[in-house]
């Protein structure tokens, strides 16, 4: 296995990342079997592993045990009933989790040839009840230094694909990708946001999306809108949480994904009865393995619960509101 700087390993084929994590994690990714609407906005929950006493995760080995499908928890674990202990806090400045569990997940952005990747902070309130006062303050900061407090959404990192011919160039890595670390979200205002989504598409300042971009603009919205609705008949409490948006940034292969798409939607209205059954089945199973368009999931859950008789999280609501605002900026007028 693979690791990133925070951690976050992947196995050599991509398709999974194996992600350190408290027991709080664990515990919300098998809650979900209770919310099955919520459950196509996730990443798929594999399981967890045992990193052991390896300091360096990439080096640890384990054994994947399972989630037990049939299996449901309590909706609200005991540790949110657990007393907050007050003690000293200082900030991580980025530092890896300290702990021997991780989580097993789909990878969001397997089965793209160059994915571009957004990741969007959800929520103007950032900690939960058990974070310490000076937690509690420096995120509080945070927040009211950046968009999170005014709109409930910030930009926490994002990469995007420039082509190899452009390696080295204008801030281009020698992979071919530009990265924008969270300092770029941090130093975005209400009155610039939008310019972080147009660099994400790679839209001209100003600019409205077309085409191939429009289309896959449009898909994101439709995704955010259902999450939302989503979110407006659940009660829980999510702090923290991102919005994790991929699509191709290889222009032949997004070409070439929206073209086996729309063969395999021809082949499927060419069937009938039972047979169309059979074969819709069988499509859903191809475009899990074929090339993607785009794909977003709501990821980070490390400070969520479900919170029965509190309502809906308007919290992370309203960040959800204003991204799917800003997506529709980018969309001209019919």
């Amino acid at each position: 296995m693979t690791a990133n700087s925070d951690g976050v390993l992947s196995d050599p084929s991509g398709a999974v990342v194996v992600k350190p994590c408290k027991q709080a994690e664990v515990d919300f990714y098998q809650s979900t079997s209770l919310h099955p609407r919520i459950q196509r906005y996730i990443s798929t929950f594999m399981g967890t592993l045992s990193l052991g006493s390896q300091p360096d995760p990439a080096l640890a080995v384990g054994t994947v045990n399972p989630t037990d499908a049939g299996q449901a928890i309590s909706d609200t674990p005991s540790s949110t009933t657990a007393p907050m202990v007050e003690k000293s806090w200082k900030p991580s400045s980025g530092a890896k989790i300290q702990t021997d569990l991780a989580i097993v997940l789909e990878n969001a952005a397997a089965a793209f040839k160059k994915p571009n990747v957004l990741d969007v902070k959800l929520g103007a309130r950032l900690w939960d009840e058990q974070a310490p006062a000076a937690k509690r303050a420096k995120l509080d900061q945070d927040a009211e230094q950046t968009t999170s407090k005014p709109l409930g959404f910030r930009i926490a990192g994002m990469r995007t694909w420039q082509g190899q011919e452009a390696a080295g160039k204008d801030g281009v890595n020698a992979d071919g990708y530009r990265n924008f670390d969270k300092h770029y979200g941090r130093a975005l205002t209400t009155d610039t946001v939008r310019q972080g989504f147009e660099e994400f598409f790679r839209l001209e300042r100003g600019a409205f999306a077309e085409g191939s971009v429009r289309k896959i603009v449009d898909r994101f919205l439709e995704d955010l809108k259902g999450l939302k609705a989503v979110l407006e008949s659940e009660e829980s409490r999510m702090y923290s949480a991102s919005l994790l948006f991929v699509y191709e940034g290889d222009a032949s292969a997004l070409e070439e994904a929206f073209r086996a798409e729309k063969e395999d939607s021809a082949d499927v209205s060419g069937t009938k009865g039972e047979e169309a059954d059979d074969e819709d089945e069988d499509e859903d199973e191809d475009k899990d393995g074929g090339p993607k368009i785009q794909a977003m999931k709501l990821i980070d859950f490390a400070h969520a619960r479900w919170t029965p008789g509190e309502g809906p999280d308007e919290n992370l609501l309203h960040g959800l509101r204003n991204t799917i605002k800003v997506f529709e900026s980018l969309i001209a007028a019919d």
